[in-house]
């Protein structure tokens, strides 16, 4: 199997009509081989074992084994296929980026989406095995935007505030929400790159120019476009330490 041969591909979805549907989108992408379809999670598992299929186009809300089942059972498998998870909801987005899933698209799936997740397995299966990122933390994340999801990297990301139920992710003059608890997003990232300042938020560390002091026991971080950020109590001893004061 060469790096630019098709992608042996199982579509999984327990609807007739999107997998009819993804069948059509198949059709119009050269490099994938349609090699089977199943409508439920044990089937999957069964055709994988048989077909040995090199991307799974996955649906996650199924009866009896769901799609992050299928997803989970993978990950001990010998062989391992690339996953592009295909769903209409969008909250099993950071369950996908956990399992280590290619790819997150929301129905109805477009050609264009398809096709840039297809490019993705394709990159990835021209990487050496041993040339790939491995890392504890998270690289990039996958937020709602629009109608579809997408991919934004950790190393862009300037600071991160909470609002509610959700965390606002600012990458220069855009932001985007991602629904995740502040406490787990911060394990999720690399604490070489990122400080917690304050209960609700997170700064990526070389964003901070300076720390600030108003005389009445308040101290704010200083950030490189001049954004002042307040500093928790709790928080204020590894500011310090990482500005040497």
């Amino acid at each position: 199997m060469t790096s630019d041969s098709p992608i042996r591909t199982l579509v999984v979805d327990d609807e007739p009509l999107a997998i009819e549907r993804l069948q059509i989108l198949c059709a119009r992408e050269p490099m994938i081989d349609l090699v089977g379809t199943a409508s439920d999670g044990e089937a999957a598992l069964r055709l994988i074992e048989a077909l040995q299929p090199e991307m799974l186009l996955l649906d996650i809300a199924m009866p009896g084994l769901d799609g992050i089942g299928v997803a989970k059972a993978m990950e001990k498998a010998a062989h391992r296929p690339a996953i592009i998870f295909c769903t209409a909801f969008d909250q099993y987005a950071v369950t996908a980026f956990d399992l280590s899933a290619t790819d997150y698209l929301l129905k109805p799936v477009a050609q264009d989406r398809l096709a840039r997740a297809v490019s993705r397995v394709v990159e990835r299966r021209r990487e050496p095995a041993d040339e790939r990122p491995a890392s504890e933390y998270a690289q990039e994340f996958w937020v709602p935007h629009r109608s579809e999801m997408i991919r934004v990297a950790a190393q862009d990301i300037d600071r991160i505030e909470a609002e509610r139920d959700y965390m606002r992710l600012h990458l220069g003059q855009r932001s985007f929400l991602l629904h995740q608890t502040i406490t787990e997003l911060e394990r999720r990232l690399d604490p070489a790159n990122f400080i917690r300042l304050h209960r609700s938020t997170i700064v990526r560390r070389d964003r901070i120019a300076r720390l600030s002091h108003d005389g009445m026991g308040v101290w704010h971080a200083v950030l490189t476009d001049e954004e002042r950020i307040r500093i928790g109590r709790t928080y204020l001893p590894a500011a310090r330490a990482l500005m040497g004061r």
